[in-house]
């Protein structure tokens, strides 16, 4: 498995990582960070879109996965106001960790595996639905973006819920957000 395979995936874990693990204050510039990491990797490994077709829909399915897995992974992480600052911060644990382990770990052995164990049968499904390698890349990517947009939003929500619910409860409050 070349590099422009692992690289992506492994950085943005990385950054994810760094970003939510242990106990982080929710900022503007931990929300912006793994978008900056994507715009800097993505544009290195995306050839392009597919406009139509089963093309679109794969990369369309990539995207709506994505948000919906980047929501999950973000609802593995404690959200709260830090009684000392009064900002919102958020605990990310084992849990959390594994969850991102475990999704970039199949995505890299999906890339893996439709080079070296399935080849055949997923170049025979592409031809039959008439998908490009390259719209199946970009569903990928997609995947991989809009989880970090899934993730970002759904903790962005929930910080502005903890700012609101701190407000709400005075200014000692710690208040934890579901």
């Amino acid at each position: 498995m070349d590099t422009s395979v692992w690289l992506p995936q492994v950085a943005i874990l990385g950054v994810v990582l760094l970003s939510d693990y242990g106990v982080r204050k929710i900022t503007t510039t931990r929300l912006v960070r793994p978008f900056i990491t994507a715009l800097i990797i993505v544009p290195f490994f995306f050839k392009g879109a597919a406009t139509s077709g089963n093309g679109l829909l794969i990369e369309v399915a990539g995207a709506l996965a994505g948000i919906a897995l980047g929501v999950l992974a973000a609802s593995l992480l404690r959200v709260f106001t830090d009684p000392a600052s009064g900002r919102p911060a958020s605990r990310g644990g084992l849990s959390y960790c594994l969850f991102w382990v475990a999704v970039v770990a199949a995505r890299l052995y999906f890339a893996y595996g439709s080079q070296h164990v399935f080849s055949r049968q997923l170049g025979e499904w592409l031809s039959t639905n008439h998908i490009t390698v390259d719209a199946l890349t970009a569903a990928i990517i997609f995947f991989s973006v809009a989880m970090l947009i899934g993730r970002t939003g759904a903790l962005a929500l929930r910080a502005r819920r903890a700012a609101d619910l701190r407000s709400a409860a005075g200014p000692r409050a710690s208040v934890p957000v579901r």
